[in-house]
């Protein structure tokens, strides 16, 4: 393909745990992609190589290169791994245990061996300082300098890196969380990353505050590394353009940000293809969907409702599986910042199978990732996963996957799993990995329930769209145990969490607590509120170089009836004065919604003021990738479809091949970065946007 010496592109990049994706596009919504393995010892090497061959193989210079936007999975590995920086606490006077209390919240109900997670920062490193405000900012109790210098003291003979500072109150008035960070920055000096509560999080309930400011903490000087050096090595490739990142709740925020307020980056590997697939559902006028990324090392479902994911504030990081449900909370640590509502668990194509102490067959969560990955890389692993059984039924090529350039050994993969595993069931391999697959749908059903049955929508009316290397694999079968009957998969399906970073918007969110009953509240007071916010939005999105005019804003409340633990969130009506009526009918309708009651004669408070500020991105078409457009492959491999429908030969097609009419199933769709299995009961044809849409049960 000839590049024009004209054209100008912007570079996404997203790190998986198995593949490194890297699309480019241009002004004209041309894209380029490239699929290279991660390198988890230093993933920045990764990227390099993987942005050389593209520009290599399309002949791009790098001052043709304006911008890069990076997802990255290193500040979720730094917690779950525990190699975050030793961190240190400042918090108030009797505060000290806010991390070892938590809440009363236990994800396994009847386990009575449950452990707590040890917090981040150790008791020794925990300090207090005299002072008190009150929870209207007023101050009771001034802060006793000498208590800030103490601490400050011990913080530097116990070596630590990073410091978090979260006294009471602190979001209604950070005065003295400011003048704690002038002492503690004088006595440790301007290398120490230093984080206060009421800049990353200025909202009520002190655990989920002091817990978030500390994730941050944790987090800050291993970003600040990372990032440094993947500038660094893009240096190297002499791109010099700006680097933004995508954050947990869907937005692009600039690298210098990023360094500041790392816990927002915690989820923004999947918050991308979310993103993607939002732009691709109004596209297709599909208004509510549910998403299915499945990768190499997890899977991982959300909501997009309307043309807008379904987002939430209430999030933990380290608790393994993440099922998106409130009620299955405890097991980490809390981050109460924006994310897209992602129900993640591990379930990928390098998920290792294996059988527990009672013989029970398992898949996963364990995986093989992209060192050694699965048996049939031949790169040294020696324990079958389901990329191995997908073989073993004919469902991927046995030659060669990612456009021929990652070569399978299909006879090892195949013996291994006779062994360890056809052998123990008393089976044939076929069946054997025909029940593996039917193990891993089930787990992944799961997943989808718990982004829509869990909370009150029937998926069964909703779309589900696949992509990620082995989602459009194991689509139709999730669908089927669901009973959704259409799944779209849209072109390049195998990189769209990549695409999904050049569709984001550069998009903050501010949050300040104002508690107050709608019954009391004065409109004209909540509108100079929202004005404050506002103000203070455009002022952070012009210092990434955004022009006020570009900038569109959008108002949420946190409300809840007078006396519930917990909010809903809901959009503040338009309007020149907010309508307060308008916004208590809203909030009855989401309680409705999602607990499937409401109490429309209860009083309701407001807790806390959002806005999102954000800069639109111009429409872009997205185009499958070059190979897509080869010349037919033109031939059958037999393929195992279960007892049902036993062994089937099955046409192997390119994408280009179907046209607008259904083509009834068995099939196989190969392309460059992901395939897609039509099951024999199934029908498929390609929309006028290049979507494959299946028929499921057709």
């Amino acid at each position: 393909m000839q590049i024009e010496s004209t054209a100008t592109f912007r570079l996404g990049i997203d790190i998986g745990g198995t593949f490194t994706d890297i699309v480019a596009t241009d002004a004209n919504g041309r894209v380029l992609t490239k699929k290279v393995s991660s390198t988890p010892r230093d993933y920045g090497l990764g990227i390099s190589v993987g942005v050389g061959e593209l520009m290599r193989d399309y002949g791009i210079r790098p001052e043709q290169i304006v911008e890069v936007v990076h997802a990255t999975t290193v500040a979720t590995n730094a917690v779950l791994e525990g190699k975050g920086a030793a961190t240190a606490l400042i918090t108030t006077e009797g505060f000290r245990d806010v991390l070892e209390f938590r809440r009363v919240r236990v994800p396994e109900l009847y386990n009575l061996d449950y452990v707590k997670p040890k917090p981040l920062v150790p008791r020794r490193l925990r300090f207090e300082v005299r002072e008190r405000m009150g929870p209207l900012g007023e101050v009771r109790i001034p802060l006793a300098d000498a208590s800030a210098v103490q601490a400050a003291q011990r913080i530097a003979e116990e070596g630590a890196k990073a410091v978090a500072i979260c006294l009471l109150h602190s979001y209604a008035n950070g005065d003295h969380e400011r003048r704690v960070r002038d002492i503690a920055k004088e006595i440790l000096g301007p290398d120490i990353f230093v984080t206060c509560s009421h800049e990353i999080l200025p909202e009520i309930r002190e655990y989920e505050r002091t817990s978030t400011t500390v994730v941050n903490a944790f987090l800050g000087p291993v970003m600040d590394s990372y990032l440094r050096g993947l500038r660094d090595r893009l240096l190297a490739l002499e791109i010099r353009c700006p680097l933004h990142v995508l954050t947990s709740g869907g937005g692009q925020m600039s690298v210098a940000s990023a360094m500041r307020k790392p816990a927002y980056l915690v989820e923004s590997g999947p918050a991308a293809g979310v993103i993607a697939v939002a732009r691709i559902a109004k596209q297709a006028n599909l208004p509510n969907v549910i998403t299915l990324d499945m990768g190499g090392t997890t899977a991982k479902t959300a909501i997009v409702e309307n043309g807008e994911p379904i987002k939430t504030a209430e999030y933990e990081v380290g608790a393994g599986i993440n099922l998106s449900s409130k009620l299955v909370k405890g097991a980490g640590y809390a981050i109460k910042l924006p994310f897209i509502d992602v129900s993640e668990i591990g379930a990928g194509g390098g998920s290792l199978i294996h059988f527990d102490k009672g013989g029970l067959l398992k898949v996963g969560p364990e995986s093989a990732g992209s060192e050694p990955g699965p048996v049939c890389y031949a790169r040294g692993g020696i324990q079958a996963t389901l990329t191995d059984a997908l073989l073993v039924l004919g469902y991927i090529n046995p030659q060669a996957l990612v456009g021929g350039n990652l070569a399978l050994d299909a006879e090892r993969a195949l013996r291994v799993f006779e062994h360890d595993v056809a052998e123990r069931l008393g089976r044939t391999a076929a069946e054997a990995a025909h029940g593996i697959l039917s193990i891993s749908v089930a787990n992944m059903v799961r997943s989808v329930k718990s982004v829509s049955t869990y909370r009150g929508r029937d998926p069964r009316g909703y779309t589900l769209v696949a992509f990620g290397g082995n989602g459009p694999i194991v689509a139709a079968a999730i669908a089927r145990d669901i009973g959704i009957r259409r799944v779209l998969v849209p072109p390049s399906p195998g990189v769209l969490s990549a695409f999904g970073l050049l569709v984001a918007e550069n998009e903050y969110e501010f949050v300040r607590s104002y508690p107050s009953e709608l019954d009391v509240l004065d409109a004209s007071t909540l509108k100079a509120k929202m004005d404050a916010l506002e103000q203070e939005a455009r002022a952070a999105l012009a210092a990434d170089g955004f022009e006020s005019e570009t900038v569109g804003v959008q108002f949420f409340a946190d409300l809840r009836y007078t006396g519930q633990a917990f909010e809903l969130t809901v959009p503040v009506p338009d309007g020149a004065v907010p309508d307060l009526a308008r916004l208590g009918t809203a909030f009855h309708a989401e309680h409705l919604r999602t607990f499937a009651h409401h109490a429309p004669g209860e009083a309701v408070e407001m807790v806390s003021l959002r806005i999102v500020a954000r800069v639109p991105r111009p429409v872009l078409r997205h185009f499958a990738h070059a190979a897509n457009s080869e010349k037919p492959l033109a031939h059958t491999r037999d393929v195992y479809f279960g007892p049902a429908f036993g062994i089937c030969p099955t046409p192997v097609l390119r994408r280009a091949e179907l046209g607008p009419a259904p083509r009834s199933g068995p099939m196989i769709v190969e392309e460059y970065d992901s395939t897609c299995v039509v099951p024999p009961d199934s029908k498929a044809h390609v929309d006028g946007g290049g979507n494959l849409v299946l028929e499921v049960g057709a």
